[in-house]
């Protein structure tokens, strides 16, 4: 008993956890919050008479702890999580006031009808967000009730007409799980088979093996009548045995007679009882409690390994959730700047791969230089400019008057000048289009760094930083290139100008010896 205590303790706060996620079982299927095996309390409201559902709560805890009133008082599903201790102070805790214990239970129902009042206003509407209360006493069972709105007729004044098709729906939500035991509880005094309450839980289990059927106000019922066919499971057979309970009367509830004391008045009422004196031991809320709690018990047992899954598909959606989101940043200035810095490697990292050839986009550059500039030099028109033709101007002009005693070195240096600046052409070119390529380079690292992903402005501000960057650098590049052109023209030598071939001259003897068909400029 002690180690399944210790699970629906555990499931307890599973179902807290997932509350304070936002996963109250109150939606669509699939979440963990419906995986839990819990027991929801299926009542009848008119205006006329109750079930006595409240009664039967108040009576298994031990405590005067919920709201009553005309209309129907419970507006929301009700997460009542009872814990036994082993003596000691009793107190409740509500989980939207995690830091306030309640040994008052005055101040427990005030708070139950004042936090609904807070999400539903004072209209009497319903809402399907649940107020999470547990109470700690050494008079109670380890077990989780769910207590929902009674199904009803008709609206009472203040209601919109919708309100008894919205609590249909909201119950309806909480019974259909597989995962649920139905406590459906209806009064002696009403025809079983009328009962909405046993309607509700035959069409969503029609087996009876999630129903547990109450049958309250038993000493109410007319002299000479009983509820014998239905508590022994012939007016309406379930897979569970039925209980009986005998409600507090209004008098008792006036004179607040002690809950305890109330238990042991109704334990003496079935032991007197002629109709019901062989059925005492298995009737009463004390013996409903525990038959409850060792139902849910069996059940958690049974669900074990289907939970443990649902927690661990949680996980996962949460841990993914988490990365795409991102994980927390510390706020003090260090920690931020630490977290930038270390986005910044992440960037940084993505964009060496991106050069050295463990993503795509680095190949680019090794084109501009293997094949862009090739095509663009070997569309140079040296053939004219160096033409035989053109180097007798440009000599015959920079030289003018003045006799060389070697070469025409003022001709030779302007053919050099005028060459290399074809050069500056396509080298500059290349600076731009490796710029170019860098650029795009760093947009599709920025978009391929997960760290970056929740960050817009973080993003902008890096892309800004690295084009301005790359501004700087191709200046650098430019001025480099064009310094290297320079270096080059020591390679255009006096040698070279030498040993250009010259036109043959008009009637030459084809016999001409070599050495006579190389013009010398002296």
């Amino acid at each position: 008993m002690a180690t399944m205590g210790s699970l629906i303790g555990l499931v307890n706060r599973i179902q807290q956890a997932c509350t304070v996620l936002g996963d109250h079982g109150g939606g669509a299927g699939g979440s963990l919050w419906e995986a839990l095996p819990s027991v929801a309390v299926v009542g009848v409201f008119s205006c006329l008479q109750s079930s006595g559902k409240s009664s039967v709560l108040e009576s298994i805890v031990g405590r005067d702890f919920l709201p009553r009133g005309s209309g129907i008082v419970t507006r929301r599903p009700l997460v009542l999580q009872l814990h036994k201790t082993e003596g000691g102070q009793e107190y409740a805790e509500f989980l939207h006031a995690p830091r306030k214990r309640f040994s008052d239970f005055a101040a427990v129902r005030k708070e139950i009808a004042d936090e609904t009042d807070r999400m539903t206003g004072k209209s009497k509407a319903i809402s399907n967000v649940p107020i999470h209360l547990s109470i700690y006493s050494p008079h109670v069972v380890n077990l989780t009730l769910i207590d929902l709105p009674g199904l009803t007729k008709v609206a009472v004044e203040g209601q919109p007409e919708s309100i008894v098709q919205d609590i249909e729906n909201m119950v309806r939500t909480y019974v259909d799980k597989p995962n649920s035991i139905i406590l459906a509880i209806s009064p002696a005094n009403q025809d079983i088979a009328t009962s909405d309450a046993i309607k509700l839980a035959k069409e969503v289990d029609p087996t009876g093996e999630r129903t547990f059927g109450v049958v309250t106000k038993l000493d109410l019922m007319d002299k000479g009548t009983n509820a014998i066919d239905v508590l022994e499971g012939r007016s309406y057979r379930l897979q569970h045995p039925w209980v009986g309970i005998v409600n507090r009367s209004q008098a008792d509830i006036n004179k607040n007679v002690d809950m305890l004391a109330a238990r042991r008045k109704e334990q003496e009422y079935f032991q007197s009882s002629p109709d019901y004196g062989h059925l005492a031991h298995k009737m009463g809320a004390e013996y409903l409690a525990k038959l409850l709690s060792q139902h849910l018990e069996a059940v958690i047992k049974a669900k074990i390994p289907s939970i443990i899954s649902m927690i661990n598909k949680t996980v996962d959606e949460i841990e993914a959730e988490l990365d795409r989101l991102g994980r927390p940043i510390g706020g003090d200035a260090g920690a931020q700047l630490y977290t930038i810095l270390d986005m910044c490697r992440a960037f940084d990292r993505v964009f060496k791969e991106h050069l050295d050839g463990g993503r795509p986009g680095g190949d680019r550059i090794y084109g501009v230089f293997d094949h862009q500039l090739p095509a663009a030099l070997k569309k140079l028109p040296f053939d004219k400019h160096l033409s035989l033709q053109n180097v007798r101007k440009v000599i015959s002009e920079a030289d003018g008057y003045q006799p060389h005693l070697i070469a025409p070195e003022q001709g030779y240096r302007r053919l050099i000048d005028s060459s290399l600046s074809y050069f500056r052409g396509p080298a500059e070119a290349s600076v731009d289009a490796v710029h170019l390529v860098l650029k795009e380079l760093v947009r599709r690292s920025i978009a391929a760094t997960e760290e970056l992903k929740r960050f817009p402005t973080l993003q902008s501000d890096i892309a800004a930083a690295a084009n301005e960057s790359l501004e700087r650098f191709r200046e650098d590049g430019r001025k480099t290139v064009i310094r290297l052109v320079d270096m080059e023209a020591s390679y255009l030598t006096v040698e070279f100008f030498r040993k250009l071939p010259t036109e043959p001259d008009k009637g030459a003897n084809n016999n001409t010896p070599d050495e006579h068909k190389t013009t010398h400029y002296q």
